[in-house]
């Protein structure tokens, strides 16, 4: 039998903290997870999770006051969350792209596409300008954008949003990373273009075995994408598992309620059903669980303990309803 391939990306125990004039908040709590190399892994939640903040920690671009305040992260087995500035710069670019949901704030407008394309490939790989400026071209084309070797010398403000989204990607792929992590790439796209940008994500895992943290809050584009998927709520992990058990067979009542919250093609109904409330906020997490509040099937436990993930069917979930016999076993005793 053959062994898995060992995680490209893990991430153990991961704490984000926000020092405030009223206080320390905590964004992220106790999350882990890995990435195998290939695989895309869906992270969703609604606004507020913690999804965003987990990709930025991870590629190092935390702003004060937030910081790292525990965990590790590891990128082919060497941590990277300790590492000083500069250093992580030149991975930033080298071993891990980054595609974010504006593309504006990607591009410096006052340079053509391609300049900011070739200057960043000169800067992680050995290559003169002629040889730069080929893979540019070459680069704009695997992304789709049509007469490459005249777009190349347009600037930003010359091209669409969705062209303006390729020309992020392109960015993201020039140096080869093994690691992408994209935040909302396709939320500003029209829905061609986002299912042309989701091909391309997933072509870049199997050719070149790319992993990508895939952040939305978009459950179709987790279902056409992803492999496995994150569900976040109040900065844990709800549950994670295959994403086609996650989508079908929620473990979780949370993971239950955005589900239940998809319509359905053929489907009648007078009103989809909703989560009643909305996410915490930072300093007032209730005690427990963090969904008790709005969880339709909570009970004494949910309320005074904090559930860790548990085995549940084929996924995990931190849900004590997946407690277990064991677990009652003991508190029999």
């Amino acid at each position: 039998m053959s062994q898995a391939p060992s995680p490209l990306l893990e991430v153990r125990h991961l704490r984000v903290e926000f020092n405030t004039r009223r206080g320390t908040l905590v964004a992220i709590d106790d999350v882990s997870f890995a990435i195998a190399p290939g695989e895309v892994l869906g992270v969703v939640g609604e606004s507020g999770a913690g999804k965003s903040i987990t990709g930025t920690a991870i590629i190092g671009l935390l702003e004060p006051p937030g910081r790292i305040a525990a965990g590790e992260i590891r990128l082919e087995g060497e941590r990277i969350d300790n590492l000083p500035a500069e250093a992580m710069r030149k991975i930033r670019g080298r071993r891990i792209g980054a595609i974010f949901q504006d593309p504006l704030t990607s591009l410096n407008p006052l340079y053509t596409v391609g300049r900011q394309i070739t200057e960043t490939i000169q800067t992680h790989l050995p290559m003169n300008a002629a040889e730069a400026r080929a893979r540019a071209v070459d680069l704009l084309k695997e992304v789709g954008i049509p007469a490459a070797e005249r777009r190349i010398d347009h600037y930003p403000h010359q091209f669409s949003g969705g062209m303006r989204q390729r020309v992020v990607i392109a960015l993201a792929l020039c140096a080869n990373p093994r690691l992408i992590i994209a935040d909302e790439p396709t939320t500003a796209l029209d829905v061609s273009i986002q299912a042309q940008i989701i091909q391309l994500l997933k072509r870049l895992g199997r050719e070149h075995g790319t992993a990508v943290m895939l952040v939305t809050h978009d459950m179709g584009v987790i279902a056409e994408t992803a492999d496995r998927v994150a569900v976040m709520y109040a900065g844990r992990l709800a549950e994670i598992g295959p994403v086609q058990e996650v989508i079908h067979n929620p473990q979780h009542p949370y993971t239950a309620g955005l589900m239940g919250s998809i319509p359905a093609i053929g489907q009648e109904v007078e009103r989809l059903p909703q989560i009643e409330g909305s996410m915490p906020r930072l300093d007032a997490i209730p005690k427990g669980c963090a969904f008790n509040p709005r969880c339709p099937k909570v009970f004494d436990r949910c309320r005074e303990e904090r559930p860790d993930l548990l085995p549940a069917g084929a996924t995990r979930a931190a849900c004590w309803l997946h407690a277990g016999k064991a677990v009652d076993a003991d508190e029999r005793r």
